[in-house]
């Protein structure tokens, strides 16, 4: 039998492993997410119907997978709230926003021990409530924050690896690309998971902060707080930072309050923004900038939807997800525990794919394996296996597993937050950053516990919307 007749041979969920591998391969050597995912994806369906229908007619059929699938699916609406939640960023940038949020940080608790650590987070968390994306909020903060802690004797490690963990803050709190992406591909509501981010990115904030005071009462000569602020002083910084809070109200009530979509409310605080950047004198090139970078970051980020798009339909006609699911829910442990691998698995991958490449990646394959060890989509909360209801589970773990993403964004050797702040701050080698991040990862971990533990900070909101 020779290798054509081999491979033809093979069951598809064989063949679905085999290339599978392949794209893991690619991945590893270097190749690019998307571009990786495209090749696998694209071979994957020639093998498939090259063995049922010869290689000419496989081909084309292939071909024609590649040209309509990524349109098709890219086209969604719900898509859309992408380049608003990233224009959002940009403009407030552009119009000095995130200066004031972060000088009214400063003063109100700069006071605390490291204080100009915990202002860094909590001024980025303001930032990430106006912003989409985690990249974005670290490059901005890179420029402003950084340069003050350092001039007040931070050590630059510290000061750099707050601000890229800081960034990371912006996958999960609202308006959130990542939760967005998450929502259309387990088909779940857009403002479900939106709503769902606001209190753990909260605690997230938190955890965060709580940890910078500990490292500067433990440290010695960590960095001086900083005093001397009147009453008056500080409630002179809130006007500069109302126009973010101002917004993040439109996108709440528009989703709680049942006045607009998700995508509408994207628009809407977009268009607040503009008008409030363009009232503060935003130049024309600063807008021109704004527009330019909204463009490349969605662009980036449709390009690895469509090259995994490819990915994901081949491993429909593989059928590995249900494979894999039946596997999963068959495993005889303890349905949290194997929940748990899942979760370790993912912190591993984060060292080679970025976070929306891997989420892409796994989720067609995990989540079906998840709600199957839950007891299904429609199972009430006293017969599931953690306690949650089918609809609940699907956002709790949406929130857990972006959480987990965030890792990916401060952790070695792909870990894009750190190579940006690095980039912007040259001062700062990646190696510096990365070391940073160290405190940070561990706070990630204590965050990702209390959310499995405690699932009503997740659910808590979207129950009152009656989601869950």
């Amino acid at each position: 039998m020779g290798l054509f007749e081999t491979m033809a041979a093979l069951d598809n969920i064989t063949i679905g492993l085999w290339v599978t591998g392949l794209m893991l391969l690619l991945v590893i050597i270097g190749v690019r997410v998307a571009f990786a995912a495209a090749i696998a994806g694209f071979a994957g369906l020639l093998w498939i119907f090259s063995a049922k229908m010869g290689f000419e007619k496989g081909f084309l059929v292939a071909v024609k997978m590649a040209g309509t699938i990524p349109h098709s699916k890219v086209s969604s609406l719900a898509l859309s709230l992408i380049p608003t939640f990233i224009l959002i960023g940009f403009l407030a940038y552009h119009a000095g926003l995130t200066r004031a949020l972060f000088e009214a940080a400063k003063r109100w608790v700069g006071w605390l021990p490291g204080g100009m650590g915990v202002a860094t987070v909590f001024s980025t968390a303001g930032f990430a409530a106006v912003s989409g994306a985690s990249v974005a909020t670290s490059a901005v903060f890179a420029r402003i924050a950084v340069p003050e802690m350092l001039s007040l004797g931070y050590d630059k490690r510290f000061a750099a690896g707050v601000v890229a963990a800081g960034g990371t803050l912006a996958s999960l709190i609202p308006p959130s690309a990542i939760l967005v992406i998450y929502a259309i591909i387990v088909e779940q509501d857009v403002g479900a998971l939106l709503m769902a981010g606001f209190l753990p990115g909260a605690v997230s904030a938190l955890i965060y902060g709580g940890l910078v005071v500990i490292l500067a009462k433990t440290r010695k000569d960590f960095g001086p707080p900083i005093t001397g602020f009147s009453w008056k002083q500080r409630f002179e910084t809130l006007p500069g930072a109302l126009p973010i809070f101002f917004v993040v109200g439109i996108i709440v009530v528009c989703i709680y309050g049942g006045v607009g979509t998700p995508t509408e409310a994207g628009s809407l605080g977009a268009l607040v923004i503009l008008i409030m950047a363009l009232y503060k004198g935003m130049r024309l090139h600063a807008l021109k900038e704004s527009l330019l970078e909204t463009a490349k970051l969605t662009v980036m980020i449709f390009t690895i939807i469509w090259g995994v798009l490819l990915y994901v339909r081949f491993l429909g006609f593989a059928d590995l997800p249900s494979a894999f699911s039946v596997w999963i829910a068959g495993l005889d442990q303890s349905p949290m525990v194997t929940l748990l691998m899942i979760l370790c698995s993912y912190a591993v991958l984060g060292m080679f794919m970025d976070a929306i490449g891997m989420l892409l990646l796994t989720l067609p394959v995990v989540y079906p394996a998840v709600m199957a060890l839950n007891g299904g989509e429609a199972v009430s909360a006293a017969d599931s296996a953690f306690g949650i209801s089918g609809v609940g589970c699907s956002i709790w773990f949406g929130i857990i597993v972006v959480k987990m993403a965030e890792l990916c964004l401060i952790t070695p050797p792909i870990g894009l937050n750190c190579f940006v702040v690095a980039g912007v701050r040259p001062e700062c080698s990646v190696q510096d950053v990365f070391r940073g991040c160290i405190p940070f990862f561990v706070a990630d971990v204590i965050t990702i516990a209390v959310l499995i533990a405690l699932p009503g900070i997740v659910l808590w909101l979207p129950g009152q919307m009656g989601f869950t």
